[in-house]
């Protein structure tokens, strides 16, 4: 990249990177999907709002759902890799939808308990075929202009979602969920209208083990996936935890509207920026970066109980969050065999539900038994996780590095065995 910033068209064509037409149907979904995202956002609240529950028990359900976004995210993991992306993509769509509207009309909690974990599964299942699909699609040259829009695009959406829902929440709740599972319809669709399958049906290359036991015995992989896990408990704490300390300071569900709406608002403005300050500098030292900023933002609401003191934690643990978005999803590409992209998005994302189920549970007993002090306690898990990626950094590179030289050397021997990034597969599409 240049020194200057570009401005105008320039900046825009610089920032998607001639990006192809398949990558931007599955952005544009993305986007849709996030804009009526209201439900799980505001999970906690409609819980102890609107049906009774307990922070404790509100928490617990909530966590339900994590429960069953982790038996989500193995399920599509496995059919991403061998039904099809397209296929498993449509199906979780459709299926979210149903669910929504059923968790939005019903009362009982035992009920609402069972339908969160299932929601859990169904909106997990499309993790890792939507990032197996770029992976597919998008050259590896232009992944991280790909993965940042991707980050861009979703947070984008969220701030208008999050505008809109501290408002409908206190105008129905129920609307939250069929708005919601309007936006999921509607994304389905278009997958299914624009989105060809991305899977190549060649014969794969072999891999030693195959399946699962070799994502589970990549030693360096599974370290990454547990610094990440780290990383999405205190993310997780801005969707659960954050609500309730709010709440219990007097702080109204716009308000919460408003914390997360200046999040995404920020991510919109500055994301797009990011590479520019990033791409000269190794990823561990980035996401150490990254999570230890997080961890301040964190800690700043052992202090706060007004609005204007979230408000400047949420901007502080957000640019956080906006520098360890780019280097997390390239090293989740680096790292995995192309025969395997859907089981190693699997466990990868495994971080998110697995956080969706930690973070509540064990957040709102902290919360409770030790107040303020709880953010004390999560910034210091950040600080861990900030530590831990500059040891386990070395390895990760050196081993990146040797894939590369491996691929390289393949392509040379072969030239017709794989794509331009080493990896096989995936046909090239012209950008719209």
């Amino acid at each position: 990249m240049g020194d200057r910033v570009p401005t105008g068209r320039k900046w825009w064509t610089d920032a998607a990177g001639g990006l192809p037409a398949t990558y931007w149907y599955l952005w544009t979904g993305l986007l849709i999907n996030r804009v009526g995202g209201f439900a799980v956002l505001f999970l906690s609240l409609y819980l102890t709002a609107q049906r009774g529950a307990s922070p404790a028990l509100a928490g617990l359900i909530v966590g339900g759902y994590g429960i069953g976004g982790v038996a989500g995210t193995l399920l599509g993991g496995v059919l991403t890799d061998r039904w099809g992306r397209r296929s498993t993509l449509l199906a979780a769509h459709f299926a979210t939808a149903a669910l929504l509207v059923a968790l939005g009309v019903s009362t009982d909690l035992r009920l609402v308990a069972g339908l969160g974990l299932l929601l859990g599964l169904a909106q997990s299942m499309p993790g890792p075929a939507f990032v197996a699909a770029i992976i597919d699609v998008v050259p590896a040259e232009r992944r991280s202009r790909a993965f940042n829009l991707q980050f861009w695009a979703f947070n984008l959406g969220l701030a208008g979602a999050s505008l809109l829902a501290g408002l409908l929440a206190e105008w129905s709740y129920l609307g939250l969920f069929l708005i919601d599972a309007a936006a999921t319809v509607l994304t389905g669709v278009l997958i299914a209208w624009k989105v060809p399958e991305t899977l190549s049906r060649r014969p794969p290359v072999a891999v030693a083990g195959g399946g699962m036991r070799t994502v589970l015995a990549d030693r360096i992989f599974l370290v990454f996936v547990g610094l990440t896990l780290l990383q999405a408990l205190l993310y997780a704490q801005t969707s659960t935890i954050v609500p309730l300390a709010m709440s219990a300071d007097g702080l109204s569900p716009s308000g919460y509207g408003l914390v997360t709406a200046l999040g995404g608002t920020l991510i919109v403005l500055g994301q797009l920026f990011v590479p520019r300050l990033i791409d000269r500098h190794r990823k561990d030292r980035v996401l150490a970066t990254a999570v230890a900023v997080m961890a301040v933002g964190f800690a700043t609401l052992a202090f706060a109980d007004r609005l204007g003191g979230y408000l400047v934690a949420a901007a502080v643990w957000t640019v956080g969050s906006m520098l360890a978005a780019p280097p997390n999803a390239e090293i989740n590409a680096e790292l995995a065999p192309v025969e395997l992209r859907g089981r190693y998005q699997a466990v990868f994302f495994l971080t998110f539900p697995a956080a969706a189920f930690l973070a509540p549970a064990l957040g709102g007993v902290s919360l409770q038994a030790f107040g303020p002090a709880h953010w004390l306690i999560v910034a210091a898990v950040g600080v861990v996780a900030a530590l831990l990626h500059l040891a386990a950094g070395p390895s990760r590179e050196r081993r990146v590095k040797a894939g590369k030289l491996k691929a390289a050397e393949l392509k040379a021997a072969k030239p017709d065995a794989v794509g331009a990034d080493g990896a096989g597969g995936g046909g090239r599409h012209p950008s719209p």
